[in-house]
């Protein structure tokens, strides 16, 4: 009931915070206008979304962890929370800034650098990742210590640091790029949060308090859902999208180095990403520069609308994030192998049937 309670108090929390929000957005005049291509929607949305996320999560988060016992013991340290808190500020001025005044590519990159290295500095690291075919992998080498504070050594350890840090900023830019229909990323965030929260509570893992921790995540997500999902009242905007990037690699990283599972939730996004970084660098294009060759782009090119597109991606996340409850660390290998040929299935596929296919009939009509 405890667990049943938290999410629903965060969940009407980011309810309220969410229409207030808004107004305050409209009345900034920080809305999204549809003057791009990319952009779809065809009349101006507010955006400051993230904002709401942010707050109802933080808000939440600072009572258990500071008025109860349930988060801060075992596997969290309150360090971690602080810096949890710290660099989702960032995030979200950063943010907000950038929904404001559209900043530069370069100028944006600074915020997730920043973010991520306060995670770093909190002492939240990758140090391990399982091998699947048996054993660990182990980043701890090389460290070096830079002072000591409470008895506590505080230390670089290059490869754990640098590994955290690629795999944070990879979380952060997949969830920027996804947000391109509406409620995608919120959804995503609430199922991968689930998904989490259910790995956290098995017998084999035993992390409630990393539970409870997914669990106020997926309520803030899920409260901001009610007026994402399409047709959107709100956008996440760039605070929104990061965060939930920044939230699920934090997650995966203290609830005990579960990268695989990580990948399982968030194997389609990331593949995409990949495949679209990939081909503007091929086409020697600028690596920031937006286009409609994503994944959930080429669903509605194929004649899925905004509603149908957006489950569909629900649907193949919950499934393959879903087999990770299962599966060990070589099931997973296997699954993530599996994920990639559906992926390349999915991307053939659009490309055939919107070339060849429902597009060229419907023209001949």
């Amino acid at each position: 009931m405890s667990y049943f309670f938290t999410i629903i108090i965060t969940f009407f929390l980011s309810v309220i915070l969410t229409v207030l929000i808004r107004k305050i957005a409209l009345k900034l005049k920080a809305v999204d206008y549809p003057d791009f291509e990319r952009k779809i929607h065809r009349r101006p949305i507010p955006l400051l979304g993230g904002v709401a996320v942010f707050l109802s999560f933080v808000l939440v988060l600072i009572y258990y962890s500071f008025f109860t016992d349930l988060i801060i013991k075992d596997f969290i340290e309150a360090k971690y929370i602080w810096g949890i808190i710290l660099a989702s500020l960032v995030i979200i001025f950063g943010g907000v800034l950038d929904d404001k005044f559209n900043l530069k590519p370069k100028t944006q990159f600074l915020f997730p650098l920043l973010a991520t290295l306060i995670i770093i500095a909190s002492g939240i690291g990758i140090n391990y990742v399982r091998n699947p075919f048996g054993g660990i992998i182990s980043f701890e080498n090389w460290d070096f210590i830079l002072f000591w504070w409470q008895s506590i050594p505080y230390k670089i350890t290059l490869l754990a640091d640098l590994f955290t840090l690629i795999w944070l900023l990879g979380m952060m830019y997949t969830t920027k790029l996804l947000d391109g229909l509406d409620g995608l990323v919120s959804g995503i965030t609430v199922i991968g949060s689930l998904i989490i929260f259910g790995i956290s509570m098995s017998k084999n893992v035993a992390q409630y308090n990393t539970g409870l921790l997914a669990l106020i995540l997926a309520g803030a997500f899920l409260g901001f859902l009610v007026f994402n999902f399409n047709p959107a009242k709100i956008f996440l905007g760039e605070s929104g999208s990061l965060f939930a990037g920044l939230m699920l690699g934090v997650l995966a990283i203290i609830s005990g180095s579960k990268v695989a599972t990580t990948l399982l939730i968030m194997g389609i996004p990331i593949l995409d990403v990949i495949w679209v970084i990939s081909r503007r660098l091929f086409n020697k294009k600028a690596v920031s520069l937006a286009d409609r060759k994503h994944l959930h782009f080429r669903l509605l090119d194929i004649g899925l609308n905004q509603r149908q597109a957006v489950i569909f991606m629900y649907i193949l996340t919950a499934l393959f994030g879903s087999a990770a409850l299962f599966l060990q660390t070589f099931g997973k290998l296997v699954a993530f192998i599996i994920l990639i040929i559906v992926m390349l299935i999915l991307g053939v596929s659009s490309v055939i049937i919107y070339k060849y296919g429902y597009f060229k009939d419907r023209e001949k009509i």
